[in-house]
């Protein structure tokens, strides 16, 4: 019943839209320079203060990636080539900042303030060469950053939160961490990390024009696609990311509005290949790897990216940081790199011409067909 109801769901994403006779995975991973976690010593902090962050995947699993998180990932990686001789590659959608949470006490949270992720992996035991893994991934073609905001918070509600002398997020915040998001606190109407859930339009505006022009300047590169965080959006921010160079745009089958007040959340439905009034081109998820998060395994996946291919579409496939991490638990990290190389490998084996692209080169291949 389980698998039936799983070929359905997954059909109903598949039947429409963009197809191809070619076998393509596409590997979209989420939330990579965010802080989530900054530590276990936070973690059972945070806990014994009477915070249920061990209900919390992110808050157990999901820290800022480590020289040692990504030189694991990188060697999985290099050890797979699909029929071109292309490494598997991970589309790695980027925040490019996080709070500086010495200025914002200083301004008595009235002010927002923030600092590149770089000079936050100075604060960070085994982060040192982080970047400069990046750059090596953009080079060895495994490793391609997209922009997922400037920050992952939300940050009016958060500095509410904060002005309001909410306990938790005092607390959270005292130890350089904000992330108590629905998970923890699931009567939370908001998440504290949907960073567009308002509908304050020149503030997001603000925050999408330095976000991207820091993200060209940290990469050396402008982000030609976004995934806004937690898939949330006012459809008003399509022609302000479109005049910031955004073509394309990551997601979901949904597609959720900012929650007003005493209303409902509202969803627009997408399929893959479609595209909006300003033509930019949606890319629609639809398979999914998250082990850390829902406990999907490989079978589960590969019968996702069989239906993808039933349907002549491109798998493109799920995997948040949070699978690769392993500074706040290494047993997390370690059993789903296992996993991972797991899915390569059986990938390589029942579709042998399978051509691994990243999300940009597939959404370029679906503008060419149009």
């Amino acid at each position: 019943m389980n698998k039936l109801k799983q070929t359905i769901s997954s059909s109903l994403i598949n039947y429409k839209g963009f197809k191809t006779k070619r076998k393509i995975i596409v590997f979209e991973s989420d939330d990579w320079g965010s802080i989530r976690m900054p530590s276990v010593d936070v973690f059972d902090k945070l806990k014994n203060a009477g915070i249920p962050v061990e209900k919390s995947a992110y808050c157990k699993f999901d820290s800022l990636e480590s020289n040692t998180d990504l030189e694991m990932l990188f060697e999985v990686l290099l050890k797979f080539k699909d029929k071109h001789g292309n490494h598997p590659i991970i589309t790695a959608n980027t925040v490019v900042s996080n709070p500086d949470f010495e200025k914002i006490k200083e301004s008595e949270f009235n002010e927002y303030h923030y600092e590149p992720f770089t000079e936050t992996l100075t604060k960070y035991p085994n982060h040192d060469r982080v970047l400069e893994y990046y750059k090596l991934g953009i080079k060895e073609g495994i490793f391609f950053p997209q922009f997922h905001g400037r920050e992952h918070v939300n940050v009016e509600l958060w500095l509410n939160l904060l002005k309001e002398n909410n306990p938790d997020f005092i607390l959270a915040f005292e130890n350089n961490m904000w992330g108590l998001s629905n998970d923890v606190f699931p009567a939370m109407k908001k998440s504290i990390q949907a960073s567009f859930d308002s509908n304050n339009t020149k503030l997001l505006e603000e925050s999408i024009r330095v976000g991207l022009n820091l993200f060209e300047h940290l990469f050396g590169y402008h982000s030609k696609s976004l995934i806004f965080n937690n898939f949330i959006w006012s459809q008003d921010l399509n022609e302000v990311i479109l005049k910031n160079g955004i073509k394309f745009l990551q997601g979901m089958k949904y597609q959720l509005l900012p929650l007003n007040n005493n209303q409902n959340r509202q969803k627009i439905k997408h399929y893959l290949g479609e595209r909006n009034e300003f033509k930019q081109i949606h890319l629609i998820r639809n398979c999914n790897l998250e082990p850390s998060i829902d406990g999907s395994n490989i079978n589960m996946t590969i019968s996702e990216i069989e239906n993808a291919f039933f349907w002549n579409k491109p798998a493109i496939i799920s995997t948040h940081r949070i699978n690769f991490i392993g500074e706040l638990n290494e047993k997390n990290r370690k059993e789903n790199l296992i996993k991972f190389k797991a899915l390569l490998s059986e990938i390589l084996k029942k579709w042998p011409t399978v051509e691994f692209l990243n999300t940009v080169q597939l959404a370029e291949t679906i503008q060419e067909l149009d």
